[in-house]
C-alpha cells in the first residue's frame, strides 16, 4: 500500500460500470467490442472485459500481445501496420501456439515482406485505412490492392480497419465517424471487388463510440473508455462522476496563490492537445485547471475557489490516461476501504 502520495488510484466500481455499459451498448448495436488494452496493460481489467462479452483484444505492440496472451487471451489484434523482420515474426508464429492473432498491414510492400515470413501460418492481417487522421493506413480505394498482395503472399485477410483519431477535437466526433464509415466502406468494396470475403469491418474510438455507423463497422476498439480521462471529460465523452482513474496528490506549497501538488509530467504525463483548457482537471474543483506542470509539481489556478489547505490530498484526472497508466508499475485498486496493487503488467512493452 503507497505510504505517500503521489500515486495512480483506481475506482473499481467506476471501471466495472464503464466496462458493463460499454459492453451493453455494443451488445445492442449488435456490433462486436475488441477494446484497445494500451490504455490499461493490465490483465484483470481485460478479463473484466472478455467476461463482459468482448470478442478479442486490441494490442499496439507484439510485446503488448505476448504478454496478454500469457495471461489467458485468447483472440488478440495487433493494431499497429508491423514491418517484420525474422526475429519478429518468429514471435508472431509463436504467438499462434497461444492466440487467434491478426495485425495490420497498410501497404503492398509490407503484406508481401509478412507474407515472405508468415505465408501459410494461422496469422491474419487487417489492411489499415486511413480515414482523415493522416497518420497510418491506405487510402480506402487501394485497400483491395493490398489485400490481394497478402492473398498472394499466403496471408488470410480478416478484413479492414482504421482509426478515426481525428475525433479528438471539440465537437468532431460526429464528423470523423462519418468520414470513418464512408473510408471503411470504400475499403470494403475494394478488398471485395478484388475477389476476396471482407469478414471484419473494425474501427471505432472512444470519443466516435455513440457515433459509429454499426451498418458498415461490424467491430469497435475503443480504448480509454474504461477509466476516462480529463481530455474526454472536456469532449463530453465521460463525466466527472464516471472517472475511474485518477491521480491522488497533496497539496504542497500555495506559492503564488496557487495550490501546487506534488504531482508532476513524471505520473500525470505531459500530453495536452492543442484544445485543452490544462494539463489535468480536480473532480472536486471542476473550474479548476492545472496551468503548469513540472516533472515532480503541479501548479492548479482554483479559478474561485478556495485554495486546500495545506497537507490536503486531491485527485487529479490526468489529460491522457493512456500515457500516465504507462508511467508507474502499479494502479492501486479502492476497495472495501483499502487499498491494493494491480500490476500495469504490460508497462514499457514498446516492441
Amino acid at each position: 500500500m503507497p505510504t505517500a502520495t503521489p500515486y495512480l488510484c483506481l475506482d473499481l466500481d467506476r471501471l466495472r460500470r464503464n466496462v458493463r455499459v460499454a459492453a451493453e451498448t455494443a451488445a445492442a448495436r449488435q456490433v462486436a467490442l475488441r477494446p484497445h488494452v494500451k490504455t490499461h496493460k493490465n490483465p484483470e481489467i481485460a478479463r473484466l472485459q472478455l467476461v463482459h462479452g468482448a470478442v478479442g483484444i486490441t494490442v499496439a505492440t507484439i510485446g503488448e500481445a505476448e504478454l496478454f496472451a500469457r495471461h489467458g487471451c485468447e483472440d488478440v489484434f495487433i493494431a499497429y501496420p508491423l514491418w517484420l523482420d525474422e526475429r519478429a515474426a518468429g514471435r508472431v508464429r509463436e504467438l499462434t501456439e497461444k492466440a487467434r492473432v491478426a495485425f495490420a498491414v497498410d501497404s503492398s510492400a509490407a503484406a508481401a515482406n509478412a507474407g515472405r515470413l508468415l505465408g501459410r501460418t494461422p496469422v491474419e492481417v487487417l489492411v489499415e485505412v486511413d480515414s482523415g487522421q493522416h497518420r497510418t493506413g491506405v487510402q480506402a480505394e487501394d485497400a483491395g490492392a493490398v489485400a490481394a498482395t497478402a492473398m498472394r503472399a499466403g496471408l488470410e485477410v480478416r478484413g479492414v480497419f482504421t482509426f478515426p483519431g481525428h475525433a479528438y477535437a471539440p465537437g468532431a466526433a460526429e464528423a470523423a465517424a462519418q468520414d470513418e464509415a464512408r473510408a471503411l466502406a470504400a475499403a470494403r468494396a475494394s478488398v471485395e471487388a478484388a475477389g476476396i470475403d471482407v469478414r471484419v469491418v473494425s474501427g471505432g474510438s472512444t470519443p466516435t463510440f455513440a457515433h459509429t455507423d454499426t451498418s458498415v463497422v461490424t467491430e469497435l476498439r475503443p480504448g480509454v473508455y474504461v477509466f476516462g480521462d480529463a481530455q474526454q471529460w472536456e469532449l463530453g465523452t465521460t463525466t466527472p462522476d464516471r472517472i475511474a482513474l485518477s491521480c491522488r496528490t497533496t497539496v504542497v506549497s500555495h506559492s503564488g496563490g496557487r495550490a501546487v501538488l506534488d504531482a508532476g509530467s513524471k505520473l500525470l504525463g505531459a500530453d495536452r492537445a492543442t484544445w485543452s483548457t490544462g494539463h489535468g482537471r480536480l473532480p472536486a474543483y471542476p473550474d479548476a485547471r492545472v496551468v503548469l506542470v513540472a516533472e515532480n509539481r503541479a501548479v492548479v489556478d482554483m479559478a474561485g475557489a478556495p485554495l486546500p489547505r495545506l497537507g490536503t490530498q486531491v485527485d487529479v484526472v490526468p489529460n491522457h490516461v493512456c500515457s500516465a497508466v504507462n508511467l508507474v508499475d502499479d494502479l492501486w485498486v479502492e476497495e472495501a476501504g483499502a487499498l491494493r496493487p494491480w500490476p500495469v503488467a504490460a508497462r514499457g512493452l514498446n516492441c
